[in-house]
């Protein structure tokens, strides 16, 4: 391509952050018009991107390919991008959620909006690096840049306990990101030829490396996920974060860890994950109850949300190493495009749940479920998109969440008839967000009390979260015809079936 399309995915936010940040600092108004024009662009160049490969049906194999160009050629690193149908799925869902975050920060965001825009676009930019970057080292630079946006927004406009919270989330996953780099060191030094250059080791990895480098990328990747027992940061940055900006963490820095497991895990060290795809497996599964059962007592709102997301990235754990463990090819596409469909439909879904969190606390003074009496007569907009949105984190058969539930639990059923347990998580979730609508929806009205409904901008900006989940049930081969090739090739890359 003559067009380098995946650097102006990168570079039009960061850059434009710069911008954002001078305009913002002679009228603020400037700075949110501003920042929502430059993700409504990037949004326009990932659905330009996406639309490539899926009619040229070219899921399966990198395009759009720039690089490698060398950076630190004698260390092996390259500034080396390019995108399958798992980068490009991502991509097009984190340009998606950064306009709906730029939109709702309109309304919960009111000081120093000059900085918080420009460490908007400054996520983006760097997370869409994350997905394309096809050199492991540049791939950790991306990943480690993403951390300070992400810190800074949590520190300073958080909750009151926003510094404990930022400080825990740095140590959690800048602790994790290190040993992830460990183990892309470890594959350079004993891979032949030495490169960290994600095609050139496709296939050359000793078994030996292989197994130490799965150590290592299981913490750093399953801090991002997050797995139990890695998850204890996500709740506290969660309940603190403000509410934009845990649409960015459970919608998109959660999604980082998934893509990681199937990139690297499952595309470079494939072996070990075949032999090793049971602890995956249960680990998996034991993410899922444990988010599923913890949730079930929480009284704050948003910290119930919160472990709702590891609950469902449970299933993105479960999906990707059923898949690669399954014995027939139609059990690795339910599992590994499963895995990703799931992280497609769950960074919508929980966008708007985590969005109206904010809200409602903005509009109610409070997120605790017991105090938050009579919804449905106090704020009857507030009510009905807080069903809705209740009814795709419980993944009913109205939003495409439920395919890709389901596509996880056939394929992990195909593989072990024991694995079918993950039927019961789906039965845990509608029985916590059913408990939570019954106590702030269906209960009465407090004598005295007066709320503020959504303004109706807000109520149509929350509504857009779900515009995917009602079109991807109706037509899921808009994902599953660019995500579906590559789960086929990485299962036959281990000689699935074999």
């Amino acid at each position: 391509m003559d067009t380098p399309i995946l650097s102006l995915l990168i570079f039009i936010p960061i850059v434009g952050a710069v911008v954002v940040y001078l305009l913002g600092r002679l009228r603020e108004r400037l700075c949110e018009v501003a920042s929502l024009t430059l993700t409504v662009v990037v949004l326009a160049l990932s659905l330009y991107l996406y639309s490539s490969i899926f009619t040229s049906n070219q899921g399966a194999s990198f395009t759009f390919i720039e690089g490698p160009y060398h950076w630190l050629g004698g260390f092996g690193v390259d500034y080396y991008l390019g995108v399958d149908g798992l980068s490009a799925s991502l991509i097009l869902i984190s340009a998606f959620l950064s306009v709906l975050v730029v939109l709702g920060s309109w309304d919960l965001i009111t000081e120093k909006k000059p900085i918080y825009y420009f460490l908007i676009l400054l996520f983006e930019g760097s997370i869409i690096g994350v997905f394309c970057s096809l050199n492991l080292i540049l791939f950790y630079v991306f990943w480690e840049i993403v951390l300070i946006p992400m810190f800074f927004f949590i520190g300073v406009w958080g909750g009151p306990r926003r510094k404990y919270a930022a400080m825990k989330f740095l140590i959690f996953t800048y602790v994790g990101s290190v040993i992830m780099l460990l183990g892309f060191i470890l594959i350079y030094l004993f891979t032949a030829p030495n490169t960290f250059n994600i095609p050139e080791l496709v296939g050359k990895i000793p078994f030996w490396v292989q197994l130490l480098a799965t150590v290592a990328t299981f913490v750093g990747f399953g801090v991002k996920l997050p797995v139990v027992p890695f998850h204890t940061w996500l709740p506290d940055a969660h309940v603190e974060a403000p509410a934009p900006i845990s649409v960015f963490l459970a919608g998109l820095l959660l999604k980082m860890g998934g893509y990681g497991f199937i990139r690297v895990n499952l595309g470079l060290l494939a072996d070990a994950s075949r032999q090793y795809a049971w602890v995956f497996i249960i680990f998996g599964i034991l993410t899922m109850f444990y988010g599923a059962l913890v949730a079930m007592i929480q009284r704050d709102l948003k910290r119930m949300i919160a472990l709702t997301s590891i609950n469902h990235m449970g299933f993105v754990l479960l999906g990707s190493f059923a898949g690669i463990s399954a014995s027939t090819a139609q059990g690795a596409i339910y599992g590994i495009s499963g895995a990703i469909f799931q992280m497609f439909n769950h960074a919508a879904a929980i966008g708007i749940l985590f969005m109206l969190s904010g809200y409602i606390h903005e509009q109610a003074g409070t997120r605790n479920i017991d105090e938050l009496k009579g919804l449905r007569s106090g704020m009857p907009k507030t009510a009905l998109t807080l069903i809705l949105g209740s009814l795709a984190g419980m993944s009913v058969p109205m939003y495409s969440s439920f395919l890709s539930e389901w596509m996880v639990i056939l394929s992990a059923i195909s593989v072990n008839t024991w694995y079918a347990l993950a039927v019961l998580i789906p039965l845990l979730t509608v029985a916590y967000f059913l408990w939570m609508i019954k106590r702030t929806v269906l209960s009465p009205l407090p004598q005295h009390t007066h709320y503020h409904d959504l303004p109706n901008r807000a109520m149509f900006a929350l509504l857009l979260y779900l515009v995917p989940l009602f079109l991807l049930l109706v037509f899921p081969s808009l994902i599953l015809g660019v995500v579906d090739p590559l789960s086929s090739a990485l299962f036959q890359a281990v000689g699935g079936g074999g």
